[in-house]
């Protein structure tokens, strides 16, 4: 299935959360957080604005990115769990 994402959202699918401390200590499932890193699979076109034109989305597809803990919807599609959230709920790119 392919997502086309609408407006200013943005499908992304979350990197695999860290397994083992900094100190080397292996984290059991139950205690490790949910990912807020990601991969942007799909970009919407951007928000509509009052002009009638469309404001442009600054990240694109490929494009790896810090979000929100709580931020955005999850989903599963083909198996993969991905997140579709707006623009503003991604709070940096990772360089």
């Amino acid at each position: 299935m392919t997502l086309n994402p609408l407006d200013d959202r943005v499908v992304i699918e979350p990197l695999e959360a860290e397994e083992t401390t900094a100190g080397g200590i292996v984290l059991p499932d139950a205690a490790k957080e949910k990912s807020q890193r990601g991969k942007v699979l799909a970009v919407g076109p951007g928000k509509l604005l009052d002009s009638g034109e469309r404001s442009p989305v600054g990240v694109e597809v490929g494009d790896e990115v810090l979000f929100g803990k709580y931020g955005g919807t999850e989903i599963e599609v083909d198996g993969k769990d991905v997140k579709i959230l707006r623009e503003a709920d991604i709070l940096a790119k990772v360089l």
